[in-house]
């Protein structure tokens, strides 16, 4: 059996990752300073790499992100990295099953409004009502980038690029 953690992978993941950091630079308005969109590279790697590297990249992606912002929730950023990483390997696995838009939408609804429900209980309701409306932007635009650029990237990742990958 071929091992997938060859030059290329790696050299992807990495350069998804570098994505996800300047992803991280453009903020969306919130009352938390980690809004940003970092999450669509992820989304890249989930569909054209697989879920695991997608996972990977969406955990750094946002733990970037947040470092960018100051880290305004502490600690509890290493949750939302971890709430990431399973939405886009969920995103991942649904989208490889054909089911684009079904992935999109899963990863729109969580990001917007499963992955903030915990702090309801280690903040405040309050702070939940707050933050939904500029993560639901912030997920649409994520994904909408995300499943635009999918298609038009697949050739060159699964081919190289190489003549016939460039005039698709």
């Amino acid at each position: 059996m071929k091992s997938k953690l060859n030059g290329k992978f790696i050299s992807l993941c990495a350069l998804f990752t570098a994505l996800s950091v300047m992803g991280a630079a453009i903020k969306v308005p919130a009352v938390v300073a980690s809004v940003a969109l970092d999450a669509f590279p992820a989304l890249l790697a989930a569909a054209l790499l697989g879920g695991g590297a997608g996972a990977l990249v969406g955990a750094l992606g946002h733990l970037i992100s947040a470092l960018l912002g100051g880290f305004p929730l502490g600690p509890m950023h290493f949750l939302i990295a971890g709430e990431m990483a399973v939405l886009v390997w969920l995103f991942g696995v649904v989208y490889k099953k054909k089911h684009k838009l079904l992935a999109g939408g899963l990863f729109v609804l969580g990001n917007s409004f499963a992955a903030p429900f915990p702090f309801i209980f280690l903040v405040s309701k309050a702070f939940y009502i707050a933050m939904v409306p500029s993560l639901l932007i912030g997920s649409i635009l994520n994904t909408v980038v995300a499943l635009a650029a999918i298609p038009r990237l697949a050739a060159f990742v699964s081919h190289g690029f190489t003549k016939e990958a460039v005039k698709r």
